[in-house]
């Protein structure tokens, strides 16, 4: 290997040197004063990152775990929700709401496509009895950004919880909880926040809190009522994951001394670089509007297959790409641009993207794709990050 491996997948991204040796430091005790100290100073900085003033808790499991815990704490059996499914994990949504006996409503969206939240708004007006819609705000197997905002204007107006997969949204792009109105958000430990898999996040919103009051715990491990009762001591219930607690105290000082704003200005600017970038190669990029700001999904042409394309990249630039999945599992490449990463590693990805695909059978005939990349980043820092 003549080159350095470096993540551009959509998770586990590449960590921080500092975040890894402060990793690597000795044991912390997970009942003793150093882990509360440190409990609680990270507990202040994640609520400015999920922009909230309730409780961040926690959890020693992956992303999917919190969605389990989510779904658990605030539906009982026999409560029927929105799924909205237009990705693989969308589809989890489903799977796990049927694994607790959960009714869901399955909301399918072409894959590539941001959900419409006047669709949700008519479901909800014809059936009254749904109490929850469960939505990504990125989609990681496509690349969209769903509309959450727009579903937090309905759902706040009725007795429907909205709860919001921000597992490749937090700490990437915006995503103000009390301010938007989300119910639940929750994050996985390896996309943004630039960790090792293995630590989820969520935070309940004050009425979810209620809701989840009156369900009462159906899970013995994924009891977010003892988390946060265990929260007020800062503790976790369970052992906690204390190695990837102390990188996460890392982390949020990281944010804290450039500020999240610059953090959602950077990631805009990745995003602007390899779409202009992609498009100057004339490859196809999967999702047309309303795409993420965390993970670029390209659609290859005929001839061209991604796991030799994915795997050119990873042997002759030790660039690392993921694939699609289902349907699009031999035909797409996901480019990951969130955390550790700046405009330089991102071109670098680019070129070999571009080289691996001409060494695979594909043509591309422009030659100044790299040049319009960078024009896009630089304008794109000029100019600020758009609302959402």
């Amino acid at each position: 290997m003549l080159y350095k491996k470096r993540l551009f997948t959509p998770g586990p991204t590449m960590m921080p040197r500092n975040i890894s040796l402060a990793m690597a430091q000795e044991m912390l005790h997970h009942r003793k004063p150093e882990f509360k100290a440190l409990y609680e100073k990270s507990a202040v900085c994640l609520g400015r990152v999920f922009g909230t003033g309730q409780p961040v808790l926690p959890l020693s499991c992956s992303g999917t775990g919190a969605m389990v815990a989510a779904v658990c704490s605030l539906f009982a059996e026999g409560d029927r929700v929105i799924a909205i499914d237009g990705g693989k994990f969308g589809s989890r949504w489903l799977e796990i709401c049927q694994a607790h006996k959960v009714e869901a409503v399955h909301h399918a969206v072409p894959w590539g496509q941001s959900v419409n939240p006047d669709d949700i708004e008519a479901l909800l007006d014809a059936d009254p009895s749904i109490k929850g819609v469960l939505a990504q705000l990125s989609e990681t197997s496509t690349g969209v950004l769903h509309r959450v905002r727009e579903l937090a204007a309905i759902t706040r107006k009725r007795k429907v919880l909205l709860v919001v997969d921000g597992i490749s949204a937090v700490a990437v792009s915006p995503c103000p909880m009390d301010e938007w109105g989300i119910d639940c958000l929750l994050t996985g430990s390896q996309k943004g926040l630039m960790l090792p898999p293995g630590l989820a996040l969520i935070a309940l919103s004050a009425r979810a809190w209620e809701w989840a009051e009156a369900v009462g715990p159906r899970n013995f491990y994924f009891n977010l009522l003892a988390e946060r009762k265990n929260y007020e001591k800062r503790q976790t219930h369970f052992t906690s994951p204390v190695s990837l607690m102390v990188g996460l105290a890392e982390c949020l000082a990281l944010f804290d001394e450039f500020t999240i704003e610059q953090v959602y200005r950077k990631q805009w600017a990745l995003t602007c670089l390899i779409r202009a970038g992609v498009s100057a190669l004339g490859l196809e990029l999967f999702v047309k509007e309303h795409y993420a700001w965390g993970v670029t999904s390209v659609k290859l042409p005929e001839g061209v297959a991604a796991p030799d394309l994915i795997a050119r990249a990873a042997k002759q630039y030790g660039v690392i790409m993921a694939g699609g999945s289902d349907e699009y599992k031999g035909s797409m490449v996901r480019i990951g641009h969130m955390g550790w990463i700046d405009a330089f590693e991102l071109a670098g990805c680019l070129y070999a993207l571009a080289s691996a695909f001409t060494d695979c059978g594909g043509y591309l005939g422009c030659r100044n794709y790299m040049e319009q990349a960078m024009k896009a980043y630089e304008k794109a820092l000029k100019e600020g990050c758009p609302a959402l």
